[in-house]
C-alpha cells in the first residue's frame, strides 16, 4: 500500500467494490456517486498518470452503474457524468501541481544538503592535544542547517583552536553570513592571526563580506552599464566564541564575542568561563574600541570544553522556563563526547514543549594528553 502500484491497485478495487455494490443494491439506493472521491483521494498520493487511470476507469463505472439502474436517458445522468468527469480532471491537475512541488522540494533538501556538508563540514576527532564532538540540530524539520556554524582547525605550533557561531537572522541570509564567519576563522588560523587578533579580524572579514555581498545586489540586472543606487542599510552580525588549547593542553584561552559563556567541566563540577568584557559580535565592531580581553584558564587531562548556541539555553519548557544548562551538565560530569552530548540533547528535547524555535549547535572538546 506503500508503493505507487500498491496504491493505484487499491484504488481501482475501490471503484470495482463501489460499483458492484451501486448495482446490486438496485435503483432504489444509488451510491455510485461515491466513485467521484476516488480519484479525488488519489491525488494525494499517486502520480497524474495514475490518476488519470483511476479517472477514466470510475468515469466508466459511473456509466455502467448509471446503464444498470436504467439512469443513462435521465435529465440527472448529463450533470452526474460532467461532474464526475470535472472532478477527475481536476484531480489529475493536483496531482501534477503536487508531483511538481514535491520534486521541487527534493531540489531543495538536495542543495540544503550540499550547503551544509560544505559549510558545516565534520570536525576531525582529534586535533592536536583534545579530542572533539559536535552535534547539530536543525530548527526546522525541512532544513539540514541554519545560521549556526562551528570549525576546528590545527594550529601550527600544534595546538588547536576551536570557534562555535550564531548568524544573525533566518534562512539564506543567516547561512551566508555563518558562512563568511567559518571561512574568516580558517584564514585567520591557517595566516597564523593570534587569538587576541581574532575580533577585529574576523570583524573586518565579515563586514567586508556584507559589503561585497550588497553591492552585487545592486548592480542593474538588464546588462547596462547605468550606475546602480549606492547601498544602504548594510547590516548583519554573528555572535562567536573562539577556545584556542595550547600544544600541550594545559592553557585554554577563550574569546567571547557577544555568545553564549562556556562551560568547563572539571574534576566533576561545572564553570562558566563568563569574561568580565566580551568583545562586540563580529559585524558590529565598527561600534567599539578594538582592543579585546582574553581569558585563559587550565585544563587537566580529562576536562571537557563545551561550547554551545543560544538555542541550547533559550529553549522553553511548558513554565516558561528557559533550559538550566549549566545546572543540568552536572549530572552528568562522568560522561564523555558523544554520550555527553547525546545525554543534554535528550534531556533538551525532554524540556521543550514545543517544536524547536532556534538551530542548536554544541561542540565537546576534552583533553586527552
Amino acid at each position: 500500500m506503500r508503493s505507487q502500484r500498491g496504491g493505484m491497485v487499491a484504488a481501482l478495487v475501490a471503484v470495482a467494490l463501489l460499483l458492484v455494490i451501486d448495482v446490486a443494491s438496485g435503483p432504489g439506493i444509488r451510491i455510485g456517486g461515491l466513485m467521484v472521491g476516488v480519484p479525488a483521494l488519489c491525488a494525494v498520493f499517486l502520480g497524474p498518470g495514475q490518476v488519470l487511470v483511476v479517472a477514466v476507469v470510475t468515469v466508466a463505472g459511473v456509466v455502467l452503474a448509471a446503464q444498470e439502474n436504467r439512469q443513462l436517458g435521465t435529465e440527472n445522468f448529463p450533470v452526474q457524468i460532467t461532474t464526475v468527469v470535472v472532478i477527475s480532471a481536476t484531480s489529475v491537475a493536483a496531482a501534477m501541481v503536487r508531483q511538481r512541488r514535491e520534486k521541487e522540494l527534493a531540489q531543495s533538501r538536495w542543495v540544503t544538503a550540499t550547503t551544509q556538508r560544505t559549510l558545516l563540514k565534520p570536525l576531525p576527532d582529534r586535533v592536536g592535544p583534545v579530542r572533539v564532538c559536535s552535534t547539530y540540530l536543525a530548527a526546522d524539520k525541512e532544513s539540514a542547517v541554519g545560521g549556526d556554524v562551528y570549525a576546528a582547525l590545527p594550529t601550527a605550533d600544534g595546538g588547536a583552536r576551536i570557534l562555535v557561531g550564531d548568524a544573525e537572522g533566518k534562512g539564506l541570509s543567516a547561512i551566508e553570513l555563518g558562512s563568511s564567519l567559518v571561512r574568516a576563522f580558517r584564514r585567520a588560523t591557517r595566516t597564523g592571526v593570534p587569538v587576541a587578533g581574532l575580533p577585529g579580524w574576523l570583524d573586518r572579514s565579515l563586514r567586508e563580506d556584507i559589503g561585497d555581498i550588497a553591492l552585487a545586489s545592486s548592480r542593474p540586472a538588464n546588462g547596462t552599464h547605468e550606475a546602480a543606487p549606492a547601498p544602504t542599510g548594510l547590516e548583519g552580525f554573528a555572535t562567536a566564541v573562539t577556545a584556542e588549547i595550547s600544544p600541550d593542553g594545559g592553557t585554554l584561552r577563550i574569546v567571547d564575542l557577544g555568545h553564549p559563556v562556556p562551560l568547563l567541566v572539571h574534576d566533576g563540577e561545572v564553570r562558566a568561563l563568563d569574561q568580565q568584557e566580551p568583545a562586540l559580535p563580529p559585524g558590529l565592531g565598527d561600534l567599539a574600541r578594538e582592543t579585546h580581553t582574553v581569558g585563559t584558564y587550565h585544563m587537566d587531562v580529562g576536562d571537557i570544553l563545551l561550547l554551545y548556541t543560544d538555542g541550547v539555553i533559550e529553549a522553553r519548557n511548558a513554565a516558561g522556563e528557559f533550559y538550566p544548562l549549566a545546572e543540568r551538565l552536572r549530572q552528568w560530569t562522568s560522561r564523555e563526547g558523544e554520550n555527553l552530548l547525546s545525554a543534554i540533547t535528550e534531556d533538551l528535547d525532554r524540556h521543550l514543549v514545543a517544536p524547536r524555535g532556534d538551530d542548536v549547535a554544541m561542540v565537546a572538546v576534552q583533553r586527552i594528553r
